[in-house]
């Protein structure tokens, strides 16, 4: 439910409250998809007239998987003034694919990876390049920097930018960067109540209530439940959230709002499995998955839990100059926690000792241990054992952003000029705890030790809550942004786009207990350059050129290390060219981009001596070049269509320095995460104004975790979606999902030492209801 007009009723609805159509009339116009929002009508007299046909109005962002604007350039944008690729996943498409949390949505985009970090914290890879959840993750243009689960129930889109982005976003965003942006209140009465079904026990429940208030006001309330035993990727779901929004003054000078967010989540967590070598670590055959298994196994303990949220409050004022410009002021302060309790999953080595999972010591040593060996593709069996690490994380954080933004249109010197500039600060507070064990207190998860033929058995499970939290690590991030942008018309048809930024951040580390490193502080100042060329010689196409750089952080992860704390900051570039343009009557529109990312002075963690660094060198460098492709809108009335695809023929470690271990990516390979080829296609029919069908495709080739490990590949997988719905009437419609219909078992998240695998089959009924 949105607050665009469009949405509010489907158009046999809106003529039937006044009284003009009936069904025949009804079958004369063009079918459309079902809105999610309704609004009251003002009754008519009753009148007898003659059926009419009636054209569909004009779709908007808010119905239909094809959007025309962005908010991620600061400010509200038309998408063909971006000289960069912007990908949205509308509210529409979150809806018909049934996506409910962050990561979902990204598998409707291309050039998308996932690392499963030790930590258990997913690194968002786009182009080859890390896209951190402290650094590249926003919620309506303000950073979100923490660690959770993130819930889809109040968005309204997300937006996905690729390339560097410093010069709008400060530090990070060297790949690209998210953005999830939230419902706000609308000028009308409106309820959307969705209740979902699901195999594994899934069961979710999610309202939008939007309450007009006052002539002026309006309050929006989005609330959501959801439990499941496993969904589908061995960890049960129990979460809740809430998001109340008050605005007010809406279309005066002076315009207010006022929003919460709840989000509590108590999941369960699997943490993956191990790689399955085809022989030895050196062998030339790839190694990859266990392919025997269901992708719904679940082998940790019974006692693992991911649970954490988010809670943060926001203020916004808008204030509108006579002239047209706009000042915007944002204020947000929040909290967030991480309580992760998780198993990390081995092979028992075929040479254990008895009772344990440690091989043997070598004959005559007190300090070498036998090299393990493990079971691979020729042995493997149900009867195999696997082992139950303990992979603990908990951690908080508060946080405080302001940002005020000045946009206006000027004529100067005989040209249109669009001006946006602002000012941002941010002060982040980071806590990390190491949990230990009162003496003489053992928590033994290999007890009873599960095998591969015995997945969910329940075994493992210790008493979490005898582990008491000490604190191990804080960090304090400030930072200062200022940046000012001007998009210039210098021709009936050139536009040029010029923007420079300047940032401070300064970083205060302290690691209570440690003798070894017990505090550090840095600071740096940079500049971030943005430049872009439109040419658009009708309102159909826009061709673009652009150039834009970013820059990392040591401090970024909220962590120095000795080497780290001296090193200067990570810089990266992205040169792009690209066009959108509008087909079918302006129903679909294409964007096609080829670009170069390179990152010139990546932190090396490795002497070339072999000997302990004083600082990390700034000596790496890698790229990836490729092409991107978009499509989304309809084909005809009833034929919608959305599809997202990358392919990076180019990708390179082209620098690096290693010591004795070569601990990393090696100079000239391939860089980890990046797969060739990658994307996602859906696509609906409207059959008749009661039903709807659709499907879909997610691919991605084959790609290697991080380090790149010899020996192990992530084989190259595809998965299919089906849709079916049924509008009962204007008030109630059935949507029938399934995912992953031929149940493939997949590696969707990757680390050296183990894959988390991609949900397996899932199936959803959902019940609709508007009012």
């Amino acid at each position: 439910m949105t607050d665009a007009t469009p949405r509010l009723l489907p158009l046999g609805a809106l003529a039937a409250g006044f009284g003009l159509l009936h069904t025949g009339a009804l079958a004369q116009t063009a079918p459309a998809a079902p809105a999610s929002a309704a609004s009251a009508a003002a009754p008519a007299k009753e009148t007898t007239m003659t059926p009419i046909s009636v054209k569909a109005k004009v779709e908007t962002d808010a119905n239909s998987v094809r959007a025309t604007t962005s908010t991620i350039g600061k400010g509200n944008q038309d998408l063909r003034d971006i000289p960069q690729s912007v990908t949205v996943v509308t509210e529409k498409l979150i809806e018909d694919r049934r996506v409910d949390t962050l990561k979902e949505a990204l598998h409707q985009t291309a050039g998308i990876s996932f690392m499963a970090a030790e930590g258990g914290e997913e690194d968002i890879r786009l182009r080859g390049f890390s896209l951190t959840a402290s650094g590249d993750i926003y919620i309506d243009g303000m950073r979100d920097p923490a660690f959770y689960d993130r819930d889809t129930f109040s968005y309204d889109r997300i937006e996905l930018l690729r390339g560097s982005a410093s010069m709008l976003f400060g530090r990070g965003s060297t790949g690209g960067v998210v953005n999830q942006v939230n419902k706000v209140p609308f000028l009308n009465n409106a309820t959307e109540v969705n209740f979902t079904l699901g195999n594994h026990s899934y069961m979710r429940l999610t309202g939008d209530f939007n309450m007009k208030t006052g002539d002026t006001s309006a309050l929006r309330l989005n609330v959501m439940k959801t439990d499941a035993d496993n969904n589908g990727a061995g960890s049960s779901i129990d979460k809740e959230g809430i998001a109340p929004t008050f605005r007010w003054g809406i279309g005066t000078a002076d315009e207010f709002q006022l929003g919460f967010y709840y989000l509590h989540n108590n999941n369960g967590i699997n943490y993956g499995m191990p790689w399955l070598r085809q022989g030895s670590p050196t062998s030339a055959n790839p190694s990859g998955l266990i392919g025997s298994i269901d992708p719904s196994n679940y082998y940790g303990a019974a006692s693992d839990y991911n649970a954490g949220g988010a809670t943060y409050g926001t203020f916004n004022h808008t204030h509108r100059f006579q002239d047209g410009g706009q000042l915007k002021t944002a204020l947000r302060h929040g909290t967030y926690d991480r309580d992760q309790r998780a198993s990390t999953i081995r092979f028992r080595p075929l040479n254990a000792l008895p009772n344990s999972c440690q091989t043997p010591f070598v004959a005559g040593s007190t300090t070498t241990r036998e090299t393990a060996i493990l079971p691979t593709v020729a042995n493997i069996n149900d009867a195999t054992q696997l082992c139950r690490g303990t992979n603990n994380k908990v951690q908080d954080m508060e946080a405080t952003y302001l940002q005020v933004d000045y946009s206006n249109k000027f004529k100067w010197f005989g040209v249109n000029n669009e001006v946006l500039t602002g000012i941002d600060l941010a002060r982040e507070e980071f806590h990390n705890y190491t949990l230990t064990l009162p003496t003489g207190v053992t928590l033994n998860k290999d007890s009873p030790r599960t095998t591969i033929g015995t997945p969910d058995d329940g075994g493992g499970w210790v008493d979490e809550s005898l582990r008491q939290k000490v604190l191990s690590r804080r960090f304090i991030a400030k930072a200062l942004g200022i940046y000012a942008q001007d998009l210039v018309q210098v021709a009936p048809s050139w536009k040029v786009l010029a923007g420079l930024r300047w940032d401070k951040f300064q970083g205060d580390y302290s690691s209570p207990g440690s003798a070894a490193f017990p505090e550090a502080s840095r600071s740096d100042s940079l500049f971030s350059h943005r430049f872009g060329v439109l040419y658009q010689p009708n309102d159909t196409m826009s061709f673009y050129a652009s150039y834009g750089t970013s820059f990392n952080t040591s401090g970024d992860l909220y962590n120095y290390d000795a080497p780290g704390s001296r090193a200067d900051p990570e810089k990266s570039r992205n040169i792009e060219v690209g066009t959108k343009l509008d087909l079918f009557e302006g129903r679909l529109t294409t964007r096609v981009s080829a670009f170069h990312s390179t990152k010139y002075n990546e932190r090396n963690r490795d002497s070339p001596t072999g000997q302990p660094l004083t600082d990390y060198l700034l000596s790496g460098r890698r790229h990836s070049a490729g092409m991107e492709f978009d499509l989304a809108g309809r084909i005809t009335p009833a034929w919608e269509v959305y599809g997202s695809y990358a392919w990076i023929p180019s990708a390179k470690i082209d620098k690096a320095a290693f010591g004795a271990d070569l601990s990393g990516e090696l100079e000239g390979t391939r860089p980890s995460l990046t797969p060739r080829h990658s994307g996602t296609i859906w696509t609906t029919y409207q059959i008749n104004p009661q039903w709807r069908v659709g499907g879909g495709l997610n691919a991605r080739s084959s790609q290697t975790p991080n380090r790149n490990p010899a020996g192990i590949v992530a084989p190259h997988w595809v998965t299919g979606d089906l849709l079916a719905e049924y509008t009962f009437s204007d008030a109630v419609s059935f949507k029938f999902n399934m995912n992953n219909v031929t149940n493939k078992l997949y590696a969707d998240s990757l680390y050296t030492g183990h894959y988390i695998p991609g949900a397996g089959r899932v199936y959803y009924l959902t019940m609709t209801a508007r009012y």
